[in-house]
C-alpha cells in the first residue's frame, strides 16, 4: 500500500494514502469500506434496447435544426448544473431545445468527463435529489462516473476510486435509472472484484468502459480487452457493454456481450472541426468541409452521423483478433500479495530498487484521463 507514497510533504498530499492520516480516515470514511462487497443493493431495472452506435452531442452551438435520431447521448454533467446543485432542464422538451435534438429521441447520459467534472459530482450533497429528478425525464441509460485510476499512486487510492465508482453506481440504480455500471481497473485483481461484484447482484445488466484514453493506448487496449471478456464469460448471464472509445475493437467485444453499443463521439467533434466523413475502403477518413462564417452546421454534423454509424455498423474485412504484446506478459515480483521469486539479476540491485517503480509491471494498466 505504501510502494507509491513518495510525497516528501505528506499533509499536503490529496492522494488516499495511510501517510497522510487525517486525510485517509475522512477518505475511507466517506465510502464506508475501500471493499465492493458493502456496496448497497438495488432493485433490478430493466436495460432498454440500444443500437450499435449512438452519437454524443456535447450542445446546440452553429446548430439551428434538431438532430433526428431514434437514440441520442448527451454529457451527464452538460444537463446538471454542477455550481448550482440543480438540473438545467425540467421536461423533456427543454432537453430537447438545449442540445438541439428531437424531442422523441431515447437518451443516454454519459458520466465519462475530466477529472474536475466527476469530482464535482462526488461533492454535491443532493445527488439522490437530482437523480430522481433526471428519472423523471424518461432517461433510456445512465453510465456512473469514471473516477480515475492510476499507476503512480499507493494502491488505496485506486480501491478509493473503484468503490467511488460503485457507489454512484448503486445511488443510480437506487432512483430506478437503468444504470451501467463503469468498470475502470489497474490489475487483474481489480477485475475479479468487479466480476464477483456483478456475478452476485443481478441488477447490474450493463457495464461502461471509456477506450478514449489511457485504457486505450497500443500497449494496454488489448490487455482491457481480454480482461472485459473474461469478466463477461465468467457471469452466468447476458450483460450489455456501453462503450466510449476503442471502436476498432469493437465486433471483439460483441463476441462475448449480448449487446455492445458505442458512444462515438467523432461526428460532433469533426463537425465543430468542419469535417466531412468519407468511407475509404475499411478506413473512415476525415475531408476539409469548409463552411461560411456563421453558416449552421446541420447538414454536416447529420452526414458525419449517419456515414460514421454506417461505418462501424458494417462487418469487418477480416477476423478480428486479440494481440497481447510479449513484454506485458511478463511476471513481476509484486502483484496484488502474488507474489513470484524474483529473477536473481533483479535481486542483485534490490537496494537500488526499494524505492522506484518497477518497469516489469505485469498487467498493471494505467487509466489516466486527459
Amino acid at each position: 500500500c505504501d510502494a507509491l507514497c513518495n510525497c516528501t510533504n505528506k499533509t499536503a498530499c490529496d492522494r488516499v494514502c495511510r501517510s497522510n492520516v487525517k486525510h485517509f480516515v475522512q477518505s475511507v470514511r466517506e465510502v464506508g469500506s475501500l471493499k465492493l462487497e458493502d456496496v448497497p443493493r438495488a432493485a433490478p431495472v430493466p436495460v432498454p434496447a440500444l443500437p450499435r452506435v449512438i452519437p454524443c452531442i456535447e450542445h446546440r452551438s452553429r446548430r439551428d435544426d434538431r438532430l433526428q435520431s431514434d437514440t441520442i447521448a448527451l454529457p451527464l454533467y452538460r444537463v446538471i448544473d454542477l455550481q448550482h446543485g440543480k438540473l438545467h432542464v425540467s421536461s423533456r422538451e427543454q432537453l430537447a431545445e438545449r442540445f438541439c435534438i428531437s424531442a422523441d429521441a431515447q437518451i443516454v447520459l454519459s458520466g465519462v468527463e475530466k477529472d474536475r467534472y466527476i469530482e464535482r459530482w462526488w461533492e454535491l450533497k443532493n445527488r439522490k435529489e437530482l437523480l430522481q429528478d433526471l428519472a423523471k425525464l424518461d432517461i433510456g441509460m445512465i453510465t456512473s462516473p469514471n473516477y480515475s485510476v492510476l499507476t503512480d499512486v499507493p494502491r488505496t487510492d485506486n480501491l478509493h476510486a473503484i468503490k467511488r465508482i460503485a457507489l454512484t453506481w448503486a445511488e443510480m440504480a437506487a432512483a430506478g435509472l437503468p444504470a451501467a455500471l463503469h468498470v475502470n481497473a489497474r490489475t487483474e485483481q481489480d477485475y475479479r472484484n468487479w466480476q464477483a461484484m456483478v456475478a452476485e447482484r443481478e441488477e447490474i445488466a450493463a457495464l461502461a468502459f471509456e477506450f478514449a484514453t489511457g485504457c486505450g493506448h497500443s500497449e494496454r487496449i488489448d490487455w482491457h480487452i481480454e480482461q472485459l471478456c473474461k469478466l463477461a464469460a465468467n457471469v452466468d448471464r447476458p450483460l450489455t457493454l456501453i462503450m466510449r472509445g476503442g471502436s476498432r475493437k469493437l465486433h471483439i467485444l460483441t463476441q462475448h456481450f449480448s449487446s455492445v453499443t458505442l458512444l462515438e463521439t467523432e461526428s460532433f467533434s469533426k463537425m465543430r472541426c468542419r469535417r466531412r466523413a468519407r468511407i475509404v475502403g475499411d478506413k473512415l477518413k476525415w475531408n476539409p468541409s469548409l463552411t461560411p462564417e456563421g453558416a449552421p452546421l446541420d447538414e454536416l454534423l447529420a452526414h458525419n452521423v449517419a456515414l460514421v454509424r454506417r461505418f462501424h455498423e458494417s462487418p469487418p474485412t477480416a477476423n478480428p483478433k486479440l494481440r497481447i504484446p510479449s513484454r506485458l506478459v511478463r511476471r513481476a515480483a509484486n502483484r496484488n500479495d502474488q507474489s513470484i521469486q524474483p529473477s536473481l539479476l533483479d535481486g542483485i540491485h534490490l537496494a537500488d530498487q526499494a524505492r522506484l517503480v518497477a518497469t516489469n509491471l505485469h498487467r498493471v494498466i494505467p487509466a489516466p484521463k486527459a
